[in-house]
């Protein structure tokens, strides 16, 4: 069984003895047995840090989790700068949480209301930061500022938050490059550990926008009615 892997040029490693091992022992085999130099991150191993998220045949995969399969080409994710092999830089993309406001501002007084906790629990807010929603967003890959599916679901998990005291400083940060830019297309759902849809909490940012009397600009950009 043999697997290519983008370095400065993909190479070819036969790993005929590892038939049905994950992506990540392949690597720490290859690393250890074969091409010391090879690079690539890893961390828990158990699907939970993140830290392993890369792409095979073109598509965001964890490598903790992924069997391998013959022919496999393995990269790094897109629209991240590459450090070395398949280690990228997701500084940029972690910059949005801060420009979208991606945290709690505690009101005074913390409402007592027990039944929020468990509404809490259902909002998407089992990220594990691992960037393959980035990777994949086609959006993301032509306008490197768009704040991005990772940021702006976390931005629905805080605004949806009875102790957050100011949502509205955070709906006003999503309106530019954020919330109207995406497509909807889901490809950030389809590639994510954790089955988060962050297409569905855009949606829903959507409509809290507009309780705070915004609505999509691209409206203004359709024709000027009916014609007779």
């Amino acid at each position: 069984m043999k697997i290519k892997i983008q370095r400065e040029e993909l190479v070819e490693y036969d790993v005929a003895s590892l038939k049905g091992s994950t992506l990540l022992e392949v690597l720490n085999f290859i690393k250890t047995k074969v091409d010391p130099t090879l690079t690539y991150s890893s961390g828990c191993r158990s699907s939970v840090c993140g830290s392993c998220a890369m792409r095979v045949n073109e598509k965001e995969v964890l490598a903790c989790t992924y069997k391998v399969q013959e022919g496999d080409v393995i990269e790094p994710l897109k629209n991240v700068p590459v450090i070395r092999d398949l280690v990228v830089n997701m500084d940029k993309a972690l910059e949005f949480n801060v420009k979208s406001k991606a945290w709690i501002n505690k009101s005074e007084i913390t409402p007592d209301v027990p039944q929020e906790a468990e509404k809490l629990n259902e909002i998407q807010s089992d990220c594990i930061l691992c960037g393959s929603c980035y990777s994949a967003c086609p959006v993301y890959a032509v306008n490197p500022e768009f704040k991005g599916p990772f940021s702006l679901t976390r931005v629905y998990k805080y605004v949806s938050d009875v102790r957050d005291a100011d949502a509205k400083e955070k709906i006003d940060t999503i309106q530019n490059t954020g919330i109207w830019d995406c497509t909807l297309c889901n490809e950030c759902t389809m590639v994510c550990p954790q089955d988060i849809s962050s297409k569905a909490d855009i949606e829903k940012l959507r409509m809290k926008s507009t309780q705070y009397g915004y609505m999509d600009p691209n409206f203004g950009n359709f024709g000027g009615g009916l014609s007779f």
